[in-house]
């Protein structure tokens, strides 16, 4: 009989089904059929491959859209990020339709040897057969489509194994995929925990992984045992460096959203805000009465602001954080630790002031709408404080003119870092960034041509040189 795990409502605490786990010879199964189906998918030309993609695109649009949302919102309470999760994925599909052509064709080289007129080249793109994707349970559609889509684009399969938090949102997919058989022939997921995640790392060709830096570090292990490229989108401990200048209104707005939003459970979230000396009190002042204005989803999930932790264990993580910065000399402005509501885990936007880089709250990825706030009294020290952390995935500067803001943003270690605002890292893909230190690594190019391996075909179009040509020649 199949191993199965609980799965959990994090509104109720109440277990919901139980999920049959994939072990390694399920995992397997799948992925042969894929890398089967995969020889033909990427032989076709990549026009046909987006009109195939074209056709889900339509169906998430337009009879799977409210479902998909309800999935990913049981999944995580109802977060914000669940209704927005079909246009997510939407924005992935249309854009790479208007330009995988040319990001693909970009790749492709053609000419002639400069060191030999008679010796031709011309590169053959071969995608890699099966791309494999463990997914994080903070924003399971939107998080698990970002990394499984485009490599559709390129001619590859993907097999997703979404964490066992929150695999609800796998059957609206599953359901819409049926409707279009060739995308069902070389896409599917595989349900378990990390027994499923390691047998499908033995299976893949390429991984894509998003979750934490401990788990990331054993995934790219097993990658780099079987020398596969990997990309690892890991945690964050986001910096907001709000400067003298900066619009205090603005500043708030742009905080709060930044810490917030999803009950602070997205890798961007600000985790660490420094405010110059000169205008700390106020800006305090102002994002405490501002903060109060945040309702829970709760009793109604369609209603308020912010809904409850997707997992009890991350509340108890928030928890741990808080009470080792009071018992450091920390000052609790604004809320506190999580409370439970009907069997969910809740917690009000809270504020911390006092806070220092001894405290957890400062140095780990806490995962939860808390915001402790440092002063400063020089762009100096405000630069060197956003730097003081093992991550660098995105940052923050608010200032008074952007050039200003600008000046700052240069100087921190982030892949992504918000001007005149913060959690813009949603409209990065464009910009092609990397992650610094720990929040990750990617596999190399940015494009498309990421998912495939180049072939050089080397044409001799004169005659093939002879080692003993002047035997011959005497023999002549």
């Amino acid at each position: 009989m199949a191993r199965t795990l609980p799965v959990t409502d994090p509104r109720t605490g109440q277990t919901d089904f139980e999920m049959p786990v994939a072990d390694a010879s399920a995992v397997a199964e799948v992925a042969g059929r894929l890398r089967r189906a995969q020889a033909a998918w990427g032989e076709l030309p990549v026009e046909a491959r987006c009109e195939v993609l074209g056709r889900w695109a339509k169906l998430i649009d337009g009879p799977y859209r409210q479902a998909i949302i309800a999935a990913d919102s049981r999944d995580t309470g109802y977060g914000q990020i669940s209704r927005i999760a079909p246009d997510m994925m939407l924005g992935i599909l249309r854009g790479n339709i208007a330009t995988a052509a040319r990001q693909l064709a970009a790749a492709h080289r053609e000419g002639t040897a400069r060191s030999n007129p008679e010796v031709g080249f011309r590169t053959v793109l071969k995608p890699y057969p099966i791309l494999g994707v463990i997914s994080p349970w903070n924003a399971p559609t939107m998080l698990s489509m970002l990394h499984a889509i485009p490599p559709l684009f390129a001619g590859c399969a993907v097999l997703v194994k979404p964490s066992e938090v929150t695999p609800r949102y796998v059957e609206p997919l599953r359901a819409s995929l049926a409707e279009v058989a060739e995308l069902a022939s070389v896409f599917d997921f595989v349900l378990g925990d990390a027994e499923t995640g390691q047998a499908l790392t033995a299976c893949c060709d390429y991984i894509a992984f998003v979750g934490s830096v401990p788990n990331g570090r054993k995934v790219a292990e097993s990658c780099a045992r079987r020398l596969i490229p990997c990309d690892m989108e890991l945690g964050g401990k986001d910096p907001l460096v709000i400067l003298a200048s900066a619009n205090l209104d603005d500043a708030v707005s742009a905080t709060l959203r930044g810490a917030v939003t999803s009950t602070g459970q997205v890798c961007f979230s600000i985790e660490r805000i420094y405010v110059h000396a000169s205008i700390h009190d106020e800006f305090v002042a102002r994002l405490s009465e501002r903060a109060k204005l945040i309702r829970l989803n709760h009793p109604d999930p369609h209603s308020g602001h912010i809904g409850p932790f997707i997992a009890a264990r991350q509340a108890a993580v928030v928890d741990a954080h808080i009470e080792d910065a009071l018992s450091q000399g920390a000052r609790l402005v604004l809320g506190g630790k999580s409370f439970c509501l009907d069997g969910g885990h809740y917690m009000r936007p809270t504020i911390l002031t006092g806070v220092t880089h001894a405290m957890k709250i400062m140095q780990e990825e806490t995962f939860g709408p808390v915001m402790p706030i440092m002063s400063f009294t020089s762009s100096d020290e405000a630069v060197q404080l956003a730097n003081d952390t093992q991550y660098g995935l995105s940052a923050a500067v608010m200032a008074g003119t952007e050039e200003e803001a600008l000046a700052v943003a240069r100087r921190i270690d982030a892949g992504n870092v918000s001007v005149q605002d913060a959690f813009l890292t949603f409209y990065a893909s464009q910009a092609e960034s990397d992650s610094f230190r720990s929040s990750g690594v990617a596999g190399g190019r940015q494009d498309l041509s990421r998912y495939v391996r180049r072939q050089a075909l080397l044409i001799n179009r004169g005659k093939p040189t002879c080692m003993v040509t002047e035997v011959l020649k005497a023999a002549g």
